[in-house]
């Protein structure tokens, strides 16, 4: 698989370091009849940003790397530009991993704004239209990971991130986060009252994604939505019956909506409560498993009390540097994804080096192997059969 994405991938780093533009087609240009189904029987492999392991995350050759790899689902966070296009993204300033500070026409653009209690300084998102985020450069958040693509790549929209997923050459699920709702919801308006979490829903439908987990809508297009916010997950679960994920922050942080604790949102009778709007939560790791001087304490309850309330589990964030595993994992990724999937009973991991966990899982579930050689078997006689009646 990974040969059949290497020369569109090249291409696509040529080109956008030439042109300077996103070239990527909105859905669909290309139509892949038979596709190889989405894996449902192992914890899913969740591309966090994309592979931004490797490449500046939230970017199309991020995506399209972390597909080659082996990604089941494609996560990204969507954010608003300041004329209400919906675009991936993760921070709402743009500082710490674009080259707006390079760019002397934005220079006072700097704004101090209130974003979840605190003051934040910086370029926000909002103060910025599509065409001038599209004249940003991306780079790699972290300085000690790979900085060779910096520059290279622009922000993308909410609706090229979905044509990348649909134009792959398997089924490939999406996970996008309504990122900061109140925070766009203050400083964008769209028409006729529509809120940020509208305009979301609108784009998801707008390109087939419906159903609820499992369904045959849901089979064909998989989807999962995020997000911190309950009163958005609770507003949209008017608009979609696509699955949704609750996101946990660390235990200090009260939810940004309704100032909620973490022991009240993940106490039994809230759980109760939020699994007839959600099919999951995505905690981070930290709160499932603590630790202690960089070693792991005791586990929590809160996967197996998820599980006793039909949730699944999606923990963040996954990565393979020294410095994010604990001293219990002796530097070893593989060590990490074993705990997790086969001692903490996890159902899908964020994980910023998709190739890593594909590998583990390709190598440690022989049982998925099997299923996979039947489901590949079945669609060879699917396609024999299909092109028996085209003749």
């Amino acid at each position: 698989m990974a040969s059949q994405w290497f020369v569109p991938f090249l291409l696509l780093l040529i080109l956008e370091g030439t042109i300077g533009r996103p070239l990527y087609p909105l859905p669909s240009k290309t139509e892949i009849k038979n596709k190889q189904p989405l894996q449902t029987f192992r914890p899913y492999n969740l591309a966090h940003r994309g592979s931004n392991g490797e490449i500046p995350e939230e970017t199309t050759a991020a995506y399209m790397r972390a597909i080659a790899e082996g990604a089941d689902f494609i996560e990204t966070d969507i954010l608003a530009s300041k004329d209400g296009s919906l675009i991936c993204f993760h921070d709402v300033t743009l500082d710490d991993t674009t080259d707006v500070a390079e760019h002397e026409r934005f220079s006072k653009r700097k704004r101090t704004y209130e974003v979840q209690g605190y003051n934040v300084t910086g370029f926000f998102v909002v103060d910025f239209t599509l065409e001038e985020l599209k004249s940003l450069r991306v780079k790699q958040r972290y300085k000690f990971r790979d900085q060779q693509y910096n520059g290279e790549f622009s922000i993308i929209t909410f609706e090229e991130f979905i044509a990348i997923a649909l134009d792959a050459n398997r089924i490939v699920g999406i996970y996008p986060e309504i990122k900061n709702p109140v925070h766009i919801n203050q400083h964008v308006k769209w028409p006729d009252g529509k809120k940020f979490e509208d305009k979301f829903i609108e784009t998801l439908l707008k390109y087939g994604y419906k159903g609820a987990y499992l369904s045959n809508d849901w089979l064909k297009q998989p989807i999962f939505i995020q997000s911190f916010a309950p009163t958005s997950l609770i507003h949209i679960s008017k608009l979609t019956d696509s699955p949704k994920i609750f996101l946990i922050d660390d235990v200090t942080v009260p939810t940004q909506d309704t100032n909620q604790s973490f022991w009240e949102i993940t106490s039994d009778s809230y759980l109760d409560f939020i699994k007839d709007y959600v099919v999951g939560i995505g905690p981070w790791k930290d709160t499932i498993v603590p630790a202690h001087k960089n070693h792991l304490t005791t586990a929590t309850d809160l996967v197996a009390r998820a599980h006793a309330h039909n949730l699944q589990v999606h923990p963040y964030t996954f990565r393979n540097e020294n410095i994010f595993l604990h001293f219990d994992f002796h530097q070893d990724p593989y060590a990490e994804y074993d705990y997790w999937i086969n001692t903490i009973g996890v159902d899908g991991l964020f994980t910023d080096f998709t190739g890593s966990l594909h590998q583990f899982q390709e190598w440690s579930s022989p049982s998925g192997k099997d299923e996979k050689n039947a489901s590949a078997l079945l669609h060879k006689i699917a396609f024999l059969i299909s092109s028996r009646k085209r003749v």
